[in-house]
């Protein structure tokens, strides 16, 4: 093996098989690593900047408290059965995962920030949205979700 090559469980990858070459060598991290260069979600963003890195952390933990309000928040009476009911339920799940999905590759660059935005925005969100600490009782004893998760 040479000296641009790695061997991952047997099988060979060169520079350019990981989207590196000679002419445009591209750091890709392996493992978690602290500072304000990397690279979340599109090429060349946030750059090093710090104000663009900090502006990627607070885009992060966003997506993530969103995420976590779509996913525990119902937007649809839940008695509601109709076809336009499961059409609205089936865009607000499409979206949910979609955002997820963004947030896990923001995670995949491996920069410790972005990983811990994700972490405190999805921890966040679940308690603002999905651990009921904000459901107020009734006199009826009947619970009755705050304005946080109404509809």
């Amino acid at each position: 093996m040479d000296h641009d090559g790695m061997n991952h469980g047997g099988m060979q990858m060169n520079n350019e098989s990981i989207g590196m070459s000679k002419k445009n060598p591209m750091m890709m991290h392996m493992s978690f690593y602290w500072g304000d260069y990397a690279t979340v979600l599109f090429n060349d963003w946030p750059g090093n900047s710090t104000g663009m890195y900090i502006l990627s952390l607070v885009m992060v933990f966003v997506l993530s408290l969103l995420v976590e309000r779509l996913g525990n928040c119902s937007i649809v009476k839940a008695d509601s059965a109709h076809v336009a009911a499961g059409i609205v339920r089936s865009i607000v799940h499409t979206v949910r995962v979609g955002l997820a999905y963004l947030v896990m590759l923001a995670v995949m660059s491996f920069n410790g920030g972005i990983f811990i935005a994700a972490v405190l925005g999805h921890g966040l969100g679940y308690f603002a949205f999905g651990s009921q600490v904000f459901i107020k009782t009734d006199n009826k004893n009947k619970t009755t979700p705050d304005s946080v998760c109404a509809a």
